[in-house]
């Protein structure tokens, strides 16, 4: 009997702790129930005007990539010499890793990789359409190990990495 007893009285302040966390979380807890954040509440009050233009409704990225490569035409001047000097500064912080101070496929991050980067500075990419390279520097390379950097890098400075590329000319 006095074992019976023992049991129920544990049971008994389990529940009532249990009660008593409860409340606390309902009532006292810091971080409050979901329920009563405004965050559900989007309603009560009026909702904010999107200003124009805020939202692209034609152009931006997805012509760029329904576009076929060949038929691309960069809309910033990739002989410019600023436009060359941010290519360069973009290069530098997003490139660089892998293609390597001197283009040549053999940056710190490259070196790991089997085949190694491109050399931009060769034939295979100096050969290219800027419209190409354009697509690979924007939407990877399938199947290769060329990030497609789109989602990080703007077009305008895409388009400059290309004015910077082509501006390297070939290897001697």
């Amino acid at each position: 009997m006095k074992k019976l007893l023992a049991i129920l009285l544990v049971v008994a302040a389990g529940g009532v702790a249990a009660f008593h966390l409860l409340t606390f979380y309902d009532n006292d807890f810091r971080y409050g129930r979901m329920r009563e954040t405004p965050a559900v509440k989007p309603h009560e009050e009026p909702l904010p005007i999107m200003p124009a233009g805020v939202v692209p409704v034609s152009g931006g990225d997805a012509l760029y990539r329904r576009t076929p490569a060949a038929q691309l035409a960069s809309p910033v001047a990739l002989d410019e010499a600023a436009v060359i000097a941010r290519g360069k500064a973009v290069y530098f912080t997003f490139c660089a890793q892998c293609h390597g101070l001197e283009h040549n496929g053999e940056g710190t991050v490259g070196q790991s990789f089997k085949p190694l980067p491109t050399d931009l500075r060769g034939e295979m990419v100096q050969s290219k359409p800027t419209g190409e390279l354009f697509h690979t520097v924007s939407y990877g390379i399938p199947g290769g190990r060329q990030p497609a950097l789109e989602t990080t890098v703007t077009v305008e400075d895409r388009w400059s990495v290309v004015a910077y590329v082509k501006s390297l000319g070939l290897r001697r």
